[in-house]
């Protein structure tokens, strides 16, 4: 009995880390709405080089590479998690406004280029190189 308890388990194992991550190049038009609304009304103009939907087990998540190097990543429902411009600045509208205004009276000059966020906490590098954390509250929590 104990062979074929552990054969079992075995088996799920195998199988589980086979199938754990996936990911997929789809077309932009299988992103989720939300995301295509983000894409069509803040990169205008920009062309879409891949779209990839990455899944595994837990979760899912889209990730979408511009031609010019900028990169946006969606959570399953299509919000933002993450928006990468390289050669350019995060759209002005997807940074919230209290962080917007912490980089305006503090860092006069400086470009946000990338930003980050989860439940409890957004991340932003500015053209600069430097990295603020701010708490859910947008409160600055930490400061690299």
């Amino acid at each position: 009995m104990r062979k074929v308890i552990m054969a079992l388990v075995c088996l799920i194992t195998v199988q589980t880390t086979a199938t754990a991550d996936t990911d997929k190049i789809i077309d932009r038009t299988k992103l989720p709405a939300v995301a295509q609304q983000i894409i069509k009304k803040h990169f205008k103009g920009k062309k879409v080089a891949a779209a990839k939907m990455e899944s595994n087990i837990i979760s899912k998540n889209y990730d979408v590479i511009f031609t010019n190097g900028d990169k946006i990543e969606f959570d399953k429902n299509g919000n933002w998690t993450e928006i990468d411009c390289k050669r350019s600045s995060v759209p002005a509208m997807l940074v919230p406004t209290a962080i917007s205004k912490y980089v305006k009276n503090n860092y006069s000059g400086s470009k946000i280029i990338k930003i980050e966020k989860d439940k409890s906490e957004y991340e932003i590098e500015l053209s600069t190189g430097t990295e603020i954390t701010f708490n859910k509250h947008f409160q600055v929590t930490d400061i690299d």
